[in-house]
């Protein structure tokens, strides 16, 4: 919660992002300065004229050149559980077996007292034709119980010990949406859990305290504050957190614009959903009709992913059988959804693979337009494209997964075939076809780093330009919140949710690399650096 006093501000000497801008030359008489009262922009104007009605004890940002944008809105990430990461292993980059082992067995031993080792991060393309395995675990880490979490958050590489501390052999059924996979000759488990099955070793692990967990999300909102946040959309909030945003909040560390989704489990029958939708309803009432932290949806996951083979696919994978299994039933995602919606609740939902996809949109044209939100949308099916602006859902999508293998992009050739590997990210098809697209990163799957998000939007085969991404940054996250009213844009009357940068990124060669000056969220200066 922001201070309440009246706020002043001037920024001059920008280049601002206003509706249709393009990259080129500007007009002579585009306006290049913002006044701001109250925490809205109360003026777009020349610089001479924003000194001119300043207040007397405005403060004044002089942004030499650089650009002025609607504060970056991530419209996809795990705040808390990103917050969480910091100090912990780190195995993102690590691009082959033996490096990974080297930074496991570096952290342990820094580490003695710890009585689990948990780290995250590993990329499959690190495995080369080999695949996550007890043994090359144990080799560094005999004793101690370890689980090291894939970049995805979909897949789980165990030692011995944690399999013996969960009480996992060969016996243990698989769980529901879970895969315990095995040794085909002895059925023994062989160290890699997916989706679900993971849980399994979660519910043995030493759990966070309500303290660890207040220190991550404000570790999170410092971090995202310093690279030009203003609001954030967090994917599947556990009930159990939400106190602890409540207490940031109340405690004046929440200087982002939040919102957070439940979650919606399909281990549940219609009945038990329809008590969980209660519950959430109960327990974030006192968030209806905040500015700072909001909630009013629900996050569901149809499918996992492609690089484990469990996102669910309409024709098979390459050389297998399975085209992958869907965590809902058909039958159940829809009656899932239309309770959501009958009761008001906005859906998300987790979709990875063309058959997914067309599950979300086949359970949103049954429940009505609410803006509800496709999640990930990283193959389609071509008749599905045009859905979108149809149904006014929201393709809510991560660019960055695209190029989080270490030094490359995904090449899924080998495992969905090229003709669907060349329908990856369609998100120029989907705007094209009037669809909005909301940007997010992920976070902690991939970094935060709005800048190589926009790089990654402006690179994968279905690329937007810069114009369209900052768009899908800012107006297509706000549109995805319902807050477009407010935020999103550089206008009178909007809030000033700004984000001033060290160069001028419409005529910028690389967005890579490019600097926060300044972050401000509802007209205070959140983040400010030296130059």
């Amino acid at each position: 919660m922001m201070d309440a006093t009246p706020k002043h501000l001037t920024i001059i000497n920008g280049r601002l992002f206003l509706p249709g801008a393009s990259t080129g030359p500007r007009p002579d008489d585009a306006p290049t300065a913002l006044v701001i009262e109250d925490g809205r922009i109360s003026a777009v104007v020349s610089d001479a004229e924003a000194l001119r009605l300043r207040h007397p004890r405005a403060q004044v940002i002089d942004a030499a050149g650089g650009s002025v944008l609607p504060g970056f809105d991530d419209a996809h990430i795990h705040v808390i559980p990103g917050g969480q990461w910091d100090g912990l292993l780190a195995l993102r980059g690590a691009a082959t077996v033996p490096e990974l082992q080297a930074r496991i067995a570096e952290y342990a031993a820094a580490h003695p007292e710890l009585p689990w080792i948990w780290g995250g991060g590993w990329h499959y393309a690190a495995w080369g034709e080999a695949r996550p395995a007890k043994e090359l675990l144990d080799a560094v880490l005999p004793d101690r119980p370890a689980m090291m979490t894939c970049m995805d958050g979909h897949s789980y590489w165990v030692n011995s010990a944690a399999l013996r501390a969960a009480g996992i052999d060969r016996h243990t059924p698989d769980p529901v949406n879970g895969t315990i996979v095995r040794d085909p000759a002895t059925g023994e488990p062989t160290g890699w859990l997916k989706e679900k099955a993971g849980q399994l070793i979660y519910r043995v692990m030493p759990e966070p305290t309500h303290h660890d967990l207040k220190l991550a999300l404000r570790r999170a909102v410092q971090v995202l504050n310093a690279s030009g946040f203003t609001a954030v959309q967090d994917a599947r909030t556990d009930p159990r957190e939400v106190p602890v945003w409540r207490e940031v909040l109340a405690e004046g560390g929440l200087t982002l614009r939040s919102r957070i989704a439940l979650p919606m489990a399909p281990e549940q029958s219609l009945t038990d959903w329809r008590t969980t939708l209660d519950e959430h309803a109960e327990l974030v009432a006192p968030l209806r009709g905040g500015d700072w932290l909001t909630s009013g949806i629900v996050k569901g996951f149809v499918d996992g992913v492609i690089e484990s083979r469990t996102a669910a696919m309409l024709a098979p994978y390459e050389g297998e059988e399975s085209s992958g299994v869907p965590a809902f039933e058909p039958e159940q995602l829809t009656a899932f959804t239309v309770e959501a919606h009958r009761r008001g609740w906005q859906v998300q939902l987790h979709a990875i693979g063309d058959r997914a996809v067309r599950m979300a949109l086949d359970a949103f044209e049954a429940a009505g337009r609410r803006r509800h939100r496709v999640e990930h949308v990283e193959v389609i099916h071509p008749e599905d494209v045009k859905r979108f602006a149809a149904l006014d859902v929201v393709a809510s999508m991560q660019p960055a997964h695209a190029f989080s293998a270490p030094d490359r992009a995904h090449d899924w050739h080998g495992v969905i075939g090229p003709e669907r590997a060349a329908a990856n990210w369609p998100m120029s098809a989907i705007h094209a076809s009037g669809g909005v697209i909301a940007l997010g990163s992920d976070w902690p799957v991939v970094d935060f780093d709005p800048f190589m998000t926009l790089h990654a939007a402006m690179s994968a085969d279905h690329a937007l330009t810069l114009p369209q991404a900052l768009t899908a940054y800012g107006r297509g996250a706000a549109y995805a919140a319902h807050a477009e009213h407010r935020r999103g844009g550089v206008a009178v009357g909007m809030d000033a949710d700004l984000v001033v940068l060290d160069r001028n990124l419409l005529d910028s060669g690389d967005v890579r690399g490019t600097g926060v000056v300044a972050t401000i969220v509802d007209g205070v200066v959140v983040h400010r650096t030296a130059r």
